[in-house]
């Protein structure tokens, strides 16, 4: 959520600042602006409500150019959208100052500095930040050691962006729980939430550390760690090219997306399985031996990610033979913790930075944990970094704030995992083999799917004037349901729920009626008939149904009931297969619905704060 850009250059980097945010656009916002220092050291900023198009129309009129400035796509934690409240923030016309995060000391802050006769226009914790680094310019400090003394009495999660009148050719930031990288250039340097915003200026990166600040000049970047010393990283060479992130040929940036997914499940495999085994060595060389010390997994994840933990607990009970937790990352935070020896961590993030698994995997690292594994869409990830090892996803870039690919490549790296862990437990060499093959077959299953895309369409049009719908799904169907529901209260505004089939008695069938669409994934697995009766019972009582069954299942087509077969396909790789008519089904009612389907309201694609 919220993004931040920043330049230092010999030209004029308003082009550049606004380029970097409508590569940010996908993290979700409600306000943006910016700020420049002009040739008359003069700070100059522009803010707006709304999309980055009422941004640029704004500056067409306000002029605001420099060779040196930041910006910022907000979304809304303190006070409402409005342009008062967005960033960039000033102090007396001398210090702006970009953030994104959490400030949550920012009252008593506020309190003191009012005290000190400072003035604040807006609902923000971060005005803050801009009146503090005033204060200790105002005191004498250079604007490096202003915003360092300023970060040293901040409470919370923050990534900073600097400009003062004061220092005119220099840029400073800082990060501490929110992700920031340094843009490398030629006599030009950047900085931004995230590599996407400016992989069209550079393709080298340094990515800071918590309690990192850097000072960035056209000529130099100098990174401080959190005591203040000089510190050297590593510079990083993204393979990512501008082309990663356009559209194509496709509607949105979620339908391109879903339809990426038989190739994204083909790198997330490639060199990862040969000749009917998963290699241990996909891990990295910490894991080998570490799994055989395992004995239980313990599974952290939020959102979508935690949809495909559990999935992955089905699997690892009933494949790998190994107890199997699974947690919402922010309640596992808040509760006293019972680590049963030999116990793996996992954390699941496709950005790597959501705030609440990076807390969580943090705070396993000290209670206990055998090993640490990060599994994981973003390998310069701050989740990455903290992890022993990891098993990056290869989704590729992922733009729409509802996940599509980066889910399906999840369950097949999970999946990878259980094999890994199961033959050191349950699972026989013929049992593993067979596992693999449908794993290599799994990417022309899902383009099967795909090709069912005109179907699901027509369905989709019965959801037109519908409110509320539910989903069903047995064993780890069940968590597959709870996705779909998601995508489609995610991007269409339909409030949807999913419950286990069997629960249908024990309160939701009080719903049923023939304005509630029931969606059912019916695979033809040993609960296919017990599925069937559940179905019957919504049947029975006029609930209109929309069933996703297995080519073989012994289902047929009567009147309020509504039938697409699937796919052939094992019951081992179901849950990804089933995954896929349940994205394009949510993607087809938000277009009939006429929702921002990429950028859905209030929602973010990275949730880097609480």
């Amino acid at each position: 959520m919220c993004g931040i850009v920043g330049a230092v250059a010999h030209r004029i980097v308003t082009p550049v600042l606004l380029e970097g945010l409508r590569r940010l656009e996908y993290r979700g916002y409600d306000s943006a602006g910016v700020a420049v220092l002009d040739d008359a050291e003069q700070l100059r900023r522009v803010r707006k409500k709304g999309k980055i198009k009422a941004l640029e129309t704004a500056l067409e009129t306000c002029r605001a150019e420099g060779k040196i400035g930041i910006a910022h796509t907000r979304w809304a934690t303190h006070g409402v959208p409005s342009e008062r409240n967005a960033h960039p923030h000033l102090c007396r016309d001398t210090v702006a100052v970009v953030h994104n995060g959490i400030i949550e000391n920012h009252d008593a802050l506020r309190r003191n500095l009012a005290q000190q006769g400072y003035e604040f226009e807006s609902e923000t914790d971060t005005e803050v930040i801009a009146h503090q680094v005033h204060a200790f310019l105002a005191a004498g400090l250079d604007l490096r050691e202003a915003v360092q003394r300023t970060c040293a009495i901040l409470e919370g999660a923050y990534a900073i962006a600097v400009i003062s009148a004061q220092a005119p050719r220099r840029l400073v930031a800082a990060r501490h729980g929110s992700p920031l990288v340094v843009g490398l250039g030629e006599s030009e340097n950047f900085v931004a939430s995230d590599i996407f915003a400016l992989v069209g200026e550079t393709q080298r990166f340094v990515f800071l550390e918590d309690g990192d600040s850097v000072e960035l000049t056209t000529e130099a970047v100098e990174v401080y760690d959190r005591d203040r010393q000089p510190v050297q990283r590593p510079v990083h060479e993204t393979k990512l090219v501008v082309d990663a992130v356009e559209r194509g040929e496709y509607r949105h940036y979620m339908q391109k997306e879903i339809h990426e997914q038989p190739v994204a499940i083909e790198k997330t495999l490639d060199g990862r399985i040969r000749a009917g085994k998963v290699l241990d060595a996909a891990f990295g060389p910490l894991a080998e031996r570490a799994f055989d010390q395992i004995r239980s997994v313990q599974i952290v994840a939020c959102g979508t990610s935690y949809h495909a933990g559990m999935v992955a607990r089905y699997w690892m009970e009933a494949i790998a033979g190994l107890p199997c937790s699974v947690e919402v990352a922010s309640e596992f935070r808040y509760r006293k913790n019972v680590v049963p020896p030999g116990t793996l961590f996992v954390s699941i993030s496709q950005s790597g930075e959501t705030a609440d698994t990076l807390a969580a995997l943090k705070e396993a690292k000290h209670l206990g944990y055998i090993h640490t594994l990060a599994i994981c869409n973003v390998p310069e990830s701050s989740i990455v970094r903290e992890s022993e090892s990891t098993l990056m996803t290869r989704a590729g870039i992922e733009v729409g704030v509802a996940s599509t690919k980066a889910f399906t490549t999840q369950l097949t790296a999970l999946l990878l995992l259980v094999v890994a862990l199961g033959k050191r437990n349950a699972l026989r060499p013929e049992q593993e083999a067979r596992i693999v093959k449908e794993l290599e077959s799994l990417p022309e299953q899902i383009r099967h799917v795909l090709r069912l895309e005109d179907e699901i369409q027509a369905w989709a049009e019965q959801f037109g004037d519908k409110q509320h719908a539910l989903y069903l799904g047995r064993g780890a169907q069940y968590p597959v349901a709870m996705e779909g529901a998601l995508k489609l209260k995610e991007i269409s505004y339909i409030h949807a729920e999913a419950y286990p089939s069997g629960e249908l008695k024990h309160g939701p069938l009080a719903l049923i009626d023939d304005q509630m669409p029931v969606v059912a994934v019916a695979p033809n697995n040993e609960l296919l008939e017990k599925l069937k009766s559940n179905l019957q019972e919504v049947h029975a009582r006029g609930g209109q149904l929309y069933v996703f069954a297995d080519v073989d299942a012994p289902m047929e087509n009567v009147p309020g009931v509504k039938l697409l077969r699937v796919a052939e396909t094992d019951e081992v790789v179901a849950p990804i297969v089933y995954t896929v008519p349940l994205q394009m089904l949510a993607y087809h009612v938000a277009l009939i619905k006429g929702t921002d389907v990429d950028q859905p309201r209030n929602l973010a694609k990275s949730v880097t704060v609480e």
